[in-house]
């Protein structure tokens, strides 16, 4: 059963954001803004979700998955990020940018690309999706999403 939750995009209400992340937690599957389109968002464990985003989606298991990242430490649990790359992700971040590093054994290896071992990460620069992330009790760090390519 789908569920509309009208969520203000400068102030989310934090009964809607509860409510969201509830539904991550319970298993299920958001549809959320992010700073570029909407995506696709589940529990990262959750192997049913992710089945359903590459149905939903047409995906085929080369597709990089996105970590939706709350910060630069979250972000470093799950890519290994050297000293060139952490400067470069700091001059455009948080925003609308997707990087595909070299996922840590932290990351679940369904989300991996199968031959690079690579996962894509994101610190969006969006009010929602920050709010999201920084739910108590929520259903994980970060969420997947299925990026927009």
């Amino acid at each position: 059963m789908a569920r509309f939750f009208d969520v203000h995009p400068h102030d989310p209400q934090p009964r809607a954001i509860a409510q969201a992340v509830k539904i991550i937690r319970d298993g299920g599957l958001i549809a959320y803004p992010t700073d570029s389109c909407y995506a696709l968002g589940a529990q990262m464990g959750n192997r049913e979700a992710l089945d359903r985003i590459r149905g939903i989606r047409h995906l085929d298991d080369k597709h990089h998955f996105t970590l939706v990242c709350r910060d630069f430490a979250q972000l470093g649990q799950f890519v290994n990020i050297g000293n060139d790359v952490f400067r470069s992700i700091k001059a455009v971040t948080p925003g609308s940018y997707t990087f595909i590093l070299p996922a840590t054994k932290e990351v679940p290896k369904r989300l991996l690309h199968p031959k690079k071992k690579t996962v894509g990460v994101r610190i969006p620069d969006n009010r929602v999706v920050q709010a999201l992330l920084a739910e108590p009790g929520r259903a994980a760090a970060v969420q997947h999403a299925a990026s927009a390519g």
